[in-house]
């Protein structure tokens, strides 16, 4: 789905209007931002945070040549159970 269409069918479905839906759907994008380094849940879908990498090795696939592959965060999204249970049920 689209946003556009994720946007209409959850008017419809909640009786609020497009741009209501729409302002919400950007706050909770907004909100999940600024709390992703403390860990945002999405109740029943997921929840999204910041995650440390180690430096390690790694190779070169085209020389062969073992090289380090520095420290950095990553974003990850841990999907909820109730979420796998219902889509893999």
């Amino acid at each position: 789905m689209t946003k556009t269409q994720t946007i209409a069918a959850l008017a419809e479905t909640t009786g609020l209007s497009k741009s209501d839906v729409s302002n919400l759907l950007d706050a909770v994008a907004s909100l999940s931002y600024a709390e992703a380094a403390n860990g945002f849940t999405l109740p029943g879908i997921g929840k999204l945070m910041l995650v440390e990498r180690a430096e390690r090795q790694g190779r070169n696939p085209a020389t062969g040549e073992t090289i380090t592959i520095p420290a950095k965060t990553v974003v990850k999204f841990r999907v909820a159970k109730a979420c796998k249970d219902a889509l893999l049920a």
